[in-house]
């Protein structure tokens, strides 16, 4: 009797030691049924579909081309709610899956989002406001974009409604359209796009406001790529360009935020200095700023490999371009021991192109070690 009743108990503790097993197929088939139709007509218990919380059946091609031809039929009718609905329904599906996004993208969905963009930007943007912000922010999640989806994204309307947004006063919306724009500008070749942003009104005082009033990390990362890229188009539109940049007070914007700006900002901030240092109205502003020469040389060799090219960079173009008689940017630049750094940077190597911009900024620099002892009050521990 002992042994039966031991026997019972070590059954009982096996049972409950056996590993729940995941139901699937026909064992989902139980209590409270949901059927899947219209994709496949499977029926499935709502409870383990729960459980499961990941899509059962992925996305699939047949799908994707069917409501890519809905979509062009809204955007030919101009129907708004039916396309956000089925927009959100694209939004939805790439939220589930890496796998869904692919399917997505593969079978040419973001060419028809972008299509439609454009298509709703062409009329009244506030009563298509909606449809646009859903379009949008479904299209941030299929990056990068490429193709066709440029094109229809690049035209005057699509940007122009990009700018509309960027000036609201809705976060998500300017977030969504400063990246939006990131993306479109790192791939425009020709420089069109460039060009169409910044002739827009409005344009580069969004961009400017981003920057002086931050929204998030990856609004203000995203708004210094879309700036560079701006600065750094053709020579004629540079000059005015970076004039009203620096009028704004982009200048010290950026030699603040450079002070304790992360790795991936700092970079960024120091390629938008860097091209505005490539102006006379540029070089002229950032060396009537107490903390430019500090900050710049600070950062070589302090953030990484690319800040310090970017640094060495803005330094030789402060200094070899100096106007002054008293040769100011020289002396400033001695102040806070860039002469030192510049020496162990050439010790431990650095690009050809950075090497040589060190090596003339330190023959210069010689020249001037009479006139000041060179000390590193400013920078101690750098």
């Amino acid at each position: 009797m002992i042994r039966s009743w031991r026997r019972l108990r070590a059954g009982r503790h096996a049972r409950k030691e056996q590993p729940a097993r995941r139901e699937t197929g026909a064992s989902l088939i139980e209590k409270d049924p949901v059927t899947t139709t219209p994709r496949n007509g499977i029926t499935y218990d709502r409870v383990n579909i729960l459980i499961e919380n990941e899509r059962i059946i992925p996305v699939c091609s047949v799908e994707v081309l069917e409501i890519n031809s809905k979509i062009k039929t809204a955007c030919e009718t101009q129907d708004q709610v039916g396309c956000k609905d089925l927009v959100a329904k694209i939004k939805e599906w790439a939220k589930e899956s890496e796998s869904n996004k692919s399917c997505i993208v593969d079978n040419a969905a973001v060419s028809v989002l972008a299509a439609a963009f454009e298509s709703f930007s062409k009329t009244c943007l506030v009563e298509n406001v909606s449809v646009l912000e859903e379009i949008l922010s479904t299209l941030i999640l299929l990056f990068p974009l490429e193709g066709e989806a440029l094109t229809h994204l690049g035209s005057a309307s699509s940007m122009g409604c990009m700018i509309w947004f960027l000036n609201s006063g809705d976060l998500s919306r300017r977030r969504n359209a400063v990246l939006l724009l990131t993306e479109l500008v790192s791939s425009d070749s020709d420089q069109r796009k460039v060009n169409v942003l910044s002739e827009n009104e409005g344009a580069i005082e969004a961009l400017f406001k981003l920057i002086e009033e931050p929204i998030s990390p990856t609004a203000t990362k995203a708004a210094l790529v879309v700036i560079y890229h701006t600065i750094a188009s053709s020579a004629s539109v540079n000059e005015k360009l970076i004039q009203k940049f620096v009028d704004m007070g982009l200048v010290s914007l950026l030699l603040e935020m450079l002070v304790d700006a992360q790795r991936s900002v700092c970079e960024k901030a120091l390629s938008v200095l860097d091209g505005i240092c490539s102006t006379d109205c540029g070089r002229e502003n950032a060396n009537d700023k107490p903390l430019t020469m500090p900050v710049v040389v600070k950062k070589i060799l302090r953030v990484s490999e690319l800040a310090t090219e970017l640094s060495v960079s803005i330094l030789w173009k402060l200094c070899m371009n100096e106007k002054r008689e008293e040769k100011t940017a020289f002396v400033e630049a001695l102040q806070v021991g860039a002469f030192q750094k510049l020496l162990v940077l050439l010790q431990v190597g650095c690009a050809e192109r950075t090497k040589e911009k060190a090596s003339e900024v330190l023959k210069l620099m010689n020249l001037h070690r009479d006139r000041l002892e060179c000390v590193d009050g400013w920078t101690k521990g750098l």
